[in-house]
Parts: C-alpha cells; sequence; structure tokens
C-alpha cells in the first residue's frame, strides 16, 4: 500500500517507517526536520517536510494515500506552552482526518495516548478506577495534550459516521527505544527491586517502540470496520515483581483491582489489540537492562 507516515523522525514514527518498508510498503513520511537534500539512501521512505497545521500541506500529502499513519504531535504537554501543545496537535489532527476523509482514504490509523483517561498530567490529581487500565476506564482529561488526544479520537469517530473512511487509534504506554530505556525506565525498576516502586497512575506500563511499530503496521493492513480504539503495552510492568500487591501498597481499597494475567502484569491492559489485530509484544526491559536498571 501507500501508506503517509507523519512525524516520520519521532521516536515511533521512525520506528513505524522502517516496519512498514520491511513489509514491502510504499512510504513517504514527513515531519518538521530539515530534508537532506541530497540522494535518498537505497531503499529508503521519501521524505517531504510538512506543517500539518496548514489544511493545505495535509491535503497535499494525503492524496493518492492507501493509508494514513498519523504520529505527529508534540509529545507531552511540560516542554511547551498550553495553547501550543492543544492547538497544533488537534488542528493537525483534525487536516489529516479531513483530508482522508474528502480524498477517499481507505483506513487512518491514530496513535493516540495512554493519557487521554486524564491521570498523567492532571492539574487536580485523582486515582484511576480500576487496575488494569482497558479501554472502557472513565476518560476525564484536564491537560491539553491529553485533552487534545482524545477530541482526536472524537474526530475518528465523526469520520466513519459521515464517509467509508476506517479508523483504528492506538493508544501506547509510554515508549522505550534502544536509546532510552536505561534513562527512562532504569530509575523506576532500582526502585521497584529496592522495594520501593516509584507512584504510579498506570501500573508502571511501557512498550518497546518496535513493538509498537508492529501494532502500527497491522493496524495499518487491517480491515477492521469503524472506529476502535486500544491500548498497546508491553505485559510486563517496568521492574514490579508483583503488580497487584505493589499497587495495593499504593492506593489500598480507593480502586479496584480486576484479573491480571500475570503476577508482574504490566498495570495497562493491551487485550484488546491481542485479540482484534493479532498481536503479540515480543521485547521488553529485559533485552536492554538488567535487573537493578542498569
Amino acid at each position: 500500500m501507500r501508506v503517509l507516515v507523519t512525524g516520520a523522525r519521532g521516536k515511533v514514527g521512525r520506528a513505524a517507517v522502517a516496519e512498514l518498508l520491511a513489509a514491502g510498503h510504499e512510504v513517504l513520511g514527513t515531519d518538521l526536520g530539515t530534508p537532506t537534500y541530497e540522494r535518498g539512501e537505497p531503499g529508503a521512505a521519501r521524505y517531504v517536510r510538512a506543517d500539518l497545521t496548514d489544511a493545505g500541506a495535509a491535503f497535499g500529502l494525503v492524496r493518492g494515500m492507501d493509508a494514513v499513519l498519523h504520529c505527529a504531535a508534540i509529545p507531552e504537554p511540560t516542554q511547551d506552552v498550553a495553547h501550543t501543545v492543544f492547538g497544533n496537535n488537534l488542528l493537525a489532527m483534525f487536516n489529516v482526518v479531513e483530508a482522508c476523509v474528502r480524498w477517499g482514504t481507505g483506513r487512518l490509523v491514530n496513535l493516540s495516548s495512554e493519557t487521554v483517561p486524564g491521570m498523567a498530567f492532571a492539574e487536580r490529581p485523582f486515582e484511576p478506577s480500576y487496575f488494569p487500565i482497558d479501554e472502557d476506564h472513565p476518560v476525564r482529561p484536564q491537560d491539553p495534550y491529553a485533552l487534545a488526544k482524545h477530541f482526536g479520537e472524537q474526530l475518528c469517530d465523526a469520520a466513519v459516521r459521515r464517509s467509508e473512511l476506517r479508523c483504528i487509534t492506538i493508544r501506547p504506554t509510554w515508549v522505550q527505544d534502544r536509546s532510552s530505556y536505561a534513562r527512562n525506565l532504569g530509575p523506576m525498576i532500582a526502585l521497584a527491586r529496592a522495594g520501593t516502586p516509584e507512584p504510579t497512575v498506570n501500573g508502571w506500563s511501557y512498550i518497546d517502540a518496535y513493538d509498537l511499530a508492529i501494532a502500527l503496521r497491522l493496524s495499518v493492513e487491517s480491515e477492521l470496520p469503524g472506529h476502535e480504539v486500544m491500548y498497546v503495552c508491553s505485559p510486563d510492568a517496568a521492574g514490579v515483581s508483583d503488580t497487584r500487591a505493589a499497587l495495593y501498597a499504593q492506593y489500598g481499597d480507593r480502586v479496584e483491582y480486576r484479573e491480571f494475567a500475570r503476577p508482574d502484569a504490566s498495570g495497562t491492559s493491551a487485550a484488546k489489540a491481542e485479540r482484534l489485530l493479532g498481536w503479540r509484544p515480543s521485547r521488553g526491559w529485559r533485552d536492554y537492562l538488567d535487573e537493578t536498571g542498569q
């Protein structure tokens, strides 16, 4: 298929482009980064620089595509001013969805976020309703990032109501690649192994970027109708050996504890993605770090 990947130079976009190319798809990547203006590497995806908050740019890139994988976004709300996060992420999403609808694109895969329920960046903190978190968990975002991602999912709902577009939204947990495991998860694992896990709102969930790329490729190739929202996460918690006990130590009886797939299970469930996409994670933090987080 001809696939447009937005945010192609980000952590997720790079992995997704490589996965789609390896599967034989024709990929066009776009991002805000400067092109090289040199002959491309053999087998590399073609790249066009574009700002997707410009509707004309979005329409120009989406035209002729069989599928769009929309990864482009400011990836969290704490290092940009609020209106920039919200405006950039939501307007780019709107323009991509609108272009897909008007050009008759067959499939849109939307990279959303585990933060949509609202706990991660809440100004007035609140607790999850239950663990493991799944797609039925209440959604109560406060911050501009989670709110824009939530609205983006609603744009997908509206698109499938008014067109033949099929959408899949993937909510990844904290994305890690080989360059980030030690920096991001290393301290979490060290604290958990010392018996003092750091407080969590997602049950120490994370996802390997390369496993996530497989889920995104499967989503691009999927024939699922309508719009489906799915979490994608690694099956284990980062460093915690007994997830339920560790969560109970933090939350006590204030939250509901549902069935966990294994003792060290992630506090987020990817069962829906496994069921509907046939996705199976194959990497985890132990492929990069030892038991002390080093």
